[in-house]
C-alpha cells in the first residue's frame, strides 16, 4: 500500500510540473519574451541553490542515518583485522571524494546563480591560466598518488598467503549449484588432494581416497565454526559456474572459478555471541525476529556465508551460518566430526581400502581394547571381568580366524606382556543355529584357535585357558539376524590377577 501511495504522488508531482510549464509558456506570451526570459533565469538560479542546500542536507543526512547499515558503522563494524584495514580504506576515500563532492557542487551551483543572464553584461574570454592548470591537476594527481598508495598497502596486507611456519586453520571452501561445501581436515591438520573426474554423489568434491590425507578430512552441515583470533586460509574453488565466497561481516570476498583455485586468509576477531552483543542496543534488532516470534533480531543473529555472484535461479539459497566461537567451543566442535570418508565411503564399493584396516583404526581399536581391560581389572563382579573380542572373527562355519583378527589379538598379547600376573579364560560362543554337539564342538575349536595364537606369540600357556560354550550363554535373542551375530562371539575373562 505505502508503494502503491509513493507511485501515485510520484505521477501527481510530473502532472503538476506539466501544468506549471504550461502555465510559464502562457504567461509568457502575454508578458512578451525578453522579460519571461528575465524572470525564468532569475527563478532557475535561485531554485538551483535552493536544490544546492537541499540535496547536500539530504546527503549528509541519510548518510549519517545509514551509517551503520551502508557503511559499516557502529554495531556493524568489521569483525576480522583484514576488513577493519578495508574498513579504514574506504574512509579515508570518503573524506577525499566527499570534500570534493560537496565543492564541486556548491561552486556549480553558485556559479549558475552568480552569472545569471543580465542584460548588457558580457562574458569575459579567459584562454589560459597556468596556475589554475597546476592546482586543479596537481591536487587531485596527489590525492589519487595517496589513494594509491594507501590501497596497495592494505591489498599486500589483506591479500597476503600465510607462512608455511605460522599457525593456522586451512579450510576448503567449494561453491556449486546451489550450495558451498565446507571441508576441515582431520587430526593431521592437512587437506587431501581431489580431483574433479572423481566426482560422484558419494563423492562431491572429487577426493582421492588413495592418499591418507583424506581419510580424516569432514565435511561439515548446514553451518561451520572457527576459532576467534586464529588466522583462516580458506581454498576457494567452483565445481560448476561461477560462485562468489562473501562473508560480510568480516569483509571477505573472492570468486569461485571453475578450474582456477583461489585463496583468502584472514583472522576472526568478534565471535557470533560478542557480535550479538553489539547488536543488543541497536534499535533495529530489538524487533521480533519473523522466522522465530520467540526471539528477537539481535539474539537470532549469525555470521552467513553467501554467494555474491547471480549464478542461476536458486542463488538465493546459498547461505551457509558461520560460528566464531572460543577455542575450547570450537576444540569440542571438533570431537563431534566425523572423517566423511569413515561415515560415508569406507567398505563400500567405492573404498580401495576395503578388506584393510587403516592405521587409524587400528590405532583406535587399540585404544578401546585397553580402556576395557583397564575397566575389568577394575571391577568388583564375575560380569565385569569379562571382555567381549569384538574384532576377533573365523570364517563361517569354521574355527579358522580371518587376517584381521590378527589386529585384535595383538590387542591381547600386549595387555598379558603389560599385566604379568593375570591368567584369562577364553570363551567361545555360537548362535543356536544347528545341532547343539556341533555349535559345543565349533566354539570349542574357535576358542582353541583363539589359544593357539596366543602361545604362538609366547604368551606362557599355564596363564591362559579355552572353554568352549556353543550356544547356552546367549546375550542376545536367537530370532533375530542381528541377535545371532551378537551371540557368535569370542570372550576373554580375567581369572586371576
Amino acid at each position: 500500500m505505502i508503494g502503491l501511495i509513493i507511485i501515485a504522488s510520484l505521477i501527481l508531482l510530473a502532472i503538476i510540473a506539466v501544468q506549471i510549464g504550461k502555465v510559464s509558456e502562457l504567461s509568457a506570451k502575454i508578458r512578451g519574451e525578453e522579460e519571461a526570459e528575465r524572470k525564468s533565469n532569475k527563478t532557475q538560479a535561485i531554485m538551483g541553490m535552493v536544490f544546492m542546500i537541499g540535496m547536500l542536507i539530504f546527503c549528509v543526512v541519510t548518510a549519517y542515518y545509514y551509517r551503520n547499515w551502508m557503511l559499516g558503522y557502529g554495531p556493524h563494524e568489521s569483525a576480522s583485522y583484514g576488513g577493519k584495514l578495508i574498513d579504514n580504506l574506504f574512509n579515508i576515500t570518503l573524506i577525499f571524494t566527499g570534500i570534493v563532492f560537496v565543492a564541486t557542487h556548491i561552486l556549480l551551483f553558485w556559479f549558475t546563480y552568480k552569472y545569471q543572464h543580465q542584460e548588457g553584461r558580457k562574458a569575459f574570454f579567459f584562454p589560459h591560466n597556468s596556475t589554475l592548470e597546476y592546482i586543479w591537476t596537481g591536487i587531485p594527481a596527489f590525492v589519487m598518488f595517496v589513494l594509491v598508495i594507501k590501497g596497495l598497502a592494505v591489498w599486500n596486507e589483506v591479500m597476503a598467503d600465510v607462512d608455511p611456519d605460522e599457525d593456522y586453520i586451512e579450510i576448503e571452501a567449494t561453491g556449486y549449484q546451489f550450495a558451498w561445501n565446507i571441508r576441515y581436515p582431520g587430526e593431521d591438520g592437512v587437506l587431501g588432494t581431489k580431483n574433479y573426474k572423481m566426482i560422484t554423489g558419494n563423492n562431491p568434491v572429487g577426493q582421492d581416497w588413495n592418499d591418507v590425507k583424506n581419510l580424516d578430512d569432514f565435511h561439515t552441515g548446514s553451518e561451520f565454526y572457527l576459532p576467534v583470533g586464529k588466522k583462516v586460509r580458506v581454498r576457494i574453488t567452483s565445481r560448476d559456474v561461477l560462485h562468489n565466497f562473501y562473508l560480510p561481516h568480516f569483509r571477505v570476498k573472492m570468486d569461485a572459478v571453475p578450474g582456477i583455485p583461489t585463496y583468502f586468509v584472514f583472522t576472526p576477531e568478534t565471535t557470533t555471541e560478542e557480535y550479538r552483543e553489539r547488536l543488543r542496543n541497536t534499535p533495529e534488532y530489538q524487533m521480533t525476529d519473523p522466522d522465530d516470534p520467540t526471539m528477537k533480531l539481535w539474539e537470532s543473529f549469525e555470521f552467513e556465508l553467501a554467494c555474491a555472484e547471480l549464478c542461476g535461479k536458486s542463488h538465493y539459497s546459498m547461505r551457509k551460518i558461520l560460528k566464531v566461537v572460543e577455542q575450547e567451543e570450537y576444540d569440542a566442535w571438533l570431537e563431534t566430526q566425523n572423517s566423511y570418508y569413515m561415515s560415508t565411503i569406507r567398505n563400500t564399493d567405492d573404498d580401495p581400502h576395503k578388506g584393510t584396516l587403516l592405521n587409524t583404526e587400528i590405532i583406535q581399536r587399540k585404544k578401546d581394547f585397553n580402556s576395557k581391560m583397564q575397566l575389568a581389572l577394575n571391577a568388583d563382579t564375575d560380569d565385569g571381568k569379562i571382555i567381549k573380542l569384538d574384532y576377533v572373527e573365523f570364517e563361517t562355519g569354521s574355527a579358522n580366524l580371518t587376517s584381521l583378527s590378527k589386529y585384535e589379538l595383538d590387542n591381547v598379547v600386549g595387555a598379558m606382556n603389560q599385566y604379568g600376573n593375570i591368567s584369562i579364560e577364553l570363551g567361545g560362543h555360537t548362535d543356536s543355529v544347528g545341532d547343539d554337539a556341533g555349535n559345543m564342538a565349533l566354539s570349542e575349536s574357535r576358542a582353541r584357535a583363539v589359544y593357539n595364537y596366543l602361545t604362538g606369540k609366547g604368551i606362557a600357556s599355564n596363564r591362559l585357558g579355552a572353554i568352549g560354550y556353543g550356544e547356552t550363554r546367549p546375550i542376545d535373542s536367537n530370532d533375530t539376524a542381528e541377535g545371532r551375530q551378537n551371540n557368535r562371539r569370542t570372550e576373554l575373562k580375567i581369572i586371576s590377577q
